[in-house]
């Protein structure tokens, strides 16, 4: 037999244990994983557009942008086929008027509506339709001063109200320099009397009425001397303001106020129609050809020359 040759042992260096704090050793360790680099790709931005502005045709609304309604053109107010913004002068027609259209010219002639209730000093419920006197006013002052304005028409169907306010309104209309006819349509009740004989000339319609009465504040019986006296007085002004601006006399007007059979119903004296100019009330009996004839007549004399129409 052969020797076997001596094998030296193979002795392999131990490498050292390196542990993580904290990880007993022994323990597997983990083995770092270094991540692989990660290449940007380029991205090509998207492509812009232009955009081209935009004006918007007139009166269309722009967001953010606030409203500015169109002055009426000479001849016409917006909502006339041609003019401008005629499609909102047509909803603004339906929504106040009931109409999709009215008739327009410009006209040397104003007319001023008093309807409803005569609001003064106090506000009145929504309910119910009113003439608020502050609006009234600075219309009369406009037509006095307006050199286009040749004469003022007035539209009364009123069942009274304020009794400040309503000789506030008699009062402006007696003192114009300008011819005003007044016109008396359905009814010209309490303080509409006196607004309605304010003008130069007045008229009123076949079915129209007026009533005449006390000056109350409601209908108890009024027991302190003074509230009698200050309503005495406050009766007296409007009793002479009708007295000075029309034909009746002041016996006839208090006659026809403290009227005792008609008194008992608390309503004072109705006039329909004829009755006002009979008694001296109202000038003329007629409808709006015969008070606007009579506007212009008053101010062709007065200027010497014809109105244009």
């Amino acid at each position: 037999m052969k020797p076997t040759p001596d094998i030296a042992p193979t002795v392999r260096p131990v490498e050292p244990d390196i542990t993580t704090p904290g990880v007993p050793p022994g323990t597997p360790q983990p083995v770092p994983v270094t991540p692989a680099p990660v290449t940007p790709v380029p991205v090509a931005p998207p492509p812009v557009t232009p955009i081209t502005p935009v004006t918007p045709a007139p009166g269309t609304p722009v967001p953010g942008v606030p409203r500015v309604r169109e002055t009426p053109p000479p001849g016409g107010t917006p909502g006339a086929e041609g003019a401008p913004g005629a499609g909102e002068g047509t909803a603004a027609n339906v929504r106040e008027l009931g109409v999709t259209d009215v008739p327009r010219m410009r006209s040397d002639i104003h007319c001023l509506t008093i309807v409803g209730q005569v609001e003064g000093h106090i506000i009145l419920p929504a309910q119910n339709k009113t003439t608020k006197y502050e609006h009234i006013i600075p219309q009369i002052v406009a037509v006095e001063e307006n050199p286009d304005i040749k004469g003022l028409l007035v539209v009364l169907n009123t069942v009274g109200g304020d009794v400040e306010a309503g000789l506030a309104i008699a009062e402006l209309l007696s003192s114009m320099s300008k011819p005003s006819v007044s016109l008396v349509l359905g009814g010209g009740h309490s303080i509409g009397v006196p607004i309605a004989v304010s003008t130069s000339y007045s008229f009123i319609a076949e079915t129209a009425t007026m009533t005449i009465h006390p000056i109350r504040l409601t209908g108890l019986v009024i027991g302190v001397p003074q509230t009698y006296e200050y309503l005495d007085k406050m009766q007296d002004r409007v009793v002479k303001f009708v007295v000075s601006n029309s034909k009746i006399t002041e016996e006839k007007f208090r006659e026809l106020m403290f009227r005792t059979g008609e008194l008992a119903r608390d309503i004072g004296t109705i006039l329909v129609g004829r009755d006002a100019v009979n008694v001296g009330l109202i000038d003329e009996v007629g409808g709006i050809s015969e008070a606007v004839a009579k506007v212009r007549q008053m101010a062709s004399e007065r200027e010497g020359v014809g109105l244009r129409h």
